[in-house]
């Protein structure tokens, strides 16, 4: 006899890609004991965006929650180190600044770091945020080791990863099958819903299969084939915050050099990005349609690549915002199927890994509670709205004045909890911690204090310890960084010991020797 007749018995996942496989991963991996059915439906006739290869810490979450270990999936996927993000022609031209991962110096008599730096700043002192972070140290000369400072001795240098989504989805795929996921090869042509309440009861497939299941995860891309095609959710379009509408994505050769980051370089209409991989390098050039020409942005693509390009520009138009709903009936939307928000700070795959563990927290019965989907649907609104608005700072921010975009950007009307923000900033470097927020301190910190928008003062809480106090304290955070940095191995030697090993722990010690 069946305990729990409510209980969700068998999922479908429309579309597979990155989205889709990780999805079928959690899903798989949670109801491997359990009579409830996966199945990811996928078509090889449809390809899949694949320009989200940069990534955020959190997916080192995802890799050890599911077991995935670090360095197969490293192998597996041609995958590099990143430690955080470098900015160039931002502020303005000419201008360079690193947006790492981890944090900044240590708290001094219980006040966050900032507030010191920010007090030194003030009065004219000349170190910059970078001094205070090993990954920003690291990068300047490519150097690059998994954290393996005592912990609350100098900040954590968190890192992420540059990879081949397409090898990820490939290699998700195989993790899943092996778990009971099972793939059925095909392309949706219709989609049925129930009379009685609008659900989604079955798809049938080109072939004529018809697939039915009580929860279908929509990860159809752009298309939003279920939640937009068939539940009419509707869309929420943030083009007047996010102007860029296009862009144009090529693969070049790779250099000798391995940079342990990604790279964002500001241009006239838009931006372009570069990812380092190991056997080659992602790069992309995001732009507003209305100041440039798709022919002109190719042009500028290809006439900044570090080596030869492998094949032609491809061209990607959409639309930023998101779907009115995320959760619709029995239907939840992951991935490109959600909305967009352009890869400026590679938040693509992490929003996608948020959504997917929060479909398991809130999972509910078949009769889908309206409780459940509306705290789901305003947790992901919430997060999705404070990485717009991380987003819409880069572009309100920049002092660049050689173009319309630029021009634009710096007057726009901003969502009003961003205004919020950079006001609270400015009075006295204040950052306000909020649960569910997407990016931490040190983004926030590093982008205000960038573009410009520095307090006018600094937390009176600081005067209570002694200046020189203060400084020794500094210097010794910059100072223990600094040679720390010197024992690092570079970027490229580090991957190698890895690529090469048919199993490896890399595990540094005091002298950054690698054991293979």
């Amino acid at each position: 006899m069946d305990e729990h007749p409510n209980r969700i018995r068998s999922i479908a996942i429309v579309g597979g890609g990155t989205a889709g496989w990780m999805a079928a991963v959690a899903l798989g991996h949670a109801h491997r004991h359990g009579p409830c059915t996966v199945r990811v439906i996928e078509s090889d006739d449809i390809p899949t965006v694949g320009v989200g290869e940069a990534t955020l810490p959190i997916l080192r979450h995802f890799n050890r929650m599911f077991g995935i270990d670090e360095d197969e999936f490293m192998r597996a996927t041609g995958a590099t180190f990143k430690a955080g993000i470098q900015f160039v022609d931002w502020a303005r031209i000419g201008h360079t600044f690193f947006h790492p991962f981890g944090g900044y110096g240590a708290p001094i008599e219980r006040l966050r770091f900032h507030h010191y730096w920010l007090k030194q700043r003030l009065m004219g002192a000349p170190w910059s945020l970078n001094a205070y972070a090993e990954n920003s140290v690291a990068a300047e000369t490519n150097r690059f080791a998994r954290p393996r400072w005592p912990t609350g001795e100098i900040p954590d240098n968190q890192y992420a990863f540059h990879f081949d989504a397409a090898l990820y989805a490939a290699y998700l795929r195989q993790r899943a099958m092996a778990i009971g996921v099972e793939r059925i090869e095909g392309r949706v042509d219709s989609v049925k819903l129930r009379e009685t309440d609008g659900f989604i009861e079955s798809v049938r497939l080109a072939s004529g299969e018809v697939i039915a299941a009580d929860l279908f995860v929509d990860c159809s891309g752009f298309r939003g084939l279920l939640i937009e095609g068939a539940l009419h959710t509707g869309y929420e379009d943030w083009t007047h915050w996010l102007p860029c509408n296009r862009a144009q994505a090529v693969l070049c050769e790779g250099v000798d050099a391995l940079t342990p980051y990604t790279r964002s370089t500001a241009r006239k209409a838009g931006w372009q990005w570069r990812i380092p991989l190991q056997h080659r390098i992602g790069n992309g050039y995001v732009y507003c349609s209305q100041h440039i020409s798709d022919d002109e942005a190719a042009a500028t693509l290809l006439a900044n690549l570090d080596g030869r390009a492998i094949d032609a520009p491809r061209l990607l138009r959409f639309t930023t915002g998101r779907r009115k709903l995320y959760w619709n009936r029995n239907c939840v939307a992951i991935g490109l199927a959600s909305g967009f928000l352009e890869p400026l700070e590679s938040s693509s795959i992490g929003l996608m890994q948020n959504a997917i563990f929060r479909m398991l927290e809130l999972m509910p019965d078949r009769d889908f509670d309206q409780a459940t989907l509306d705290e789901y649907n305003r947790q992901t609104i919430h997060e999705t709205e404070r990485t717009r608005d991380f987003i819409a700072l880069h572009y309100h921010g920049s002092g660049r004045d050689d173009g319309p975009l630029w021009a634009y950007c710096r007057h726009m009307k901003l969502p009003e909890t961003l205004r919020h923000r950079i006001a609270l900033f400015r009075v006295r470097g204040h950052l306000p911690s909020l649960l569910g927020e997407p990016y931490g301190d040190t983004s926030w910190l590093v982008m205000l204090t960038e573009l410009g928008f520095m307090p006018r003062d600094y937390n009176p809480l600081v005067d209570a310890v002694p200046m020189d106090v203060v400084e020794r304290a500094m210097a010794d955070i910059r100072n223990r960084i600094a040679a720390y940095v010197q024992t690092l191995p570079t970027h490229r030697a580090y991957v190698d010991a890895i690529a090469r090993a048919d199993t490896v722990r890399v595990e540094a010690g005091p002298a950054a020797v690698l054991q293979a």
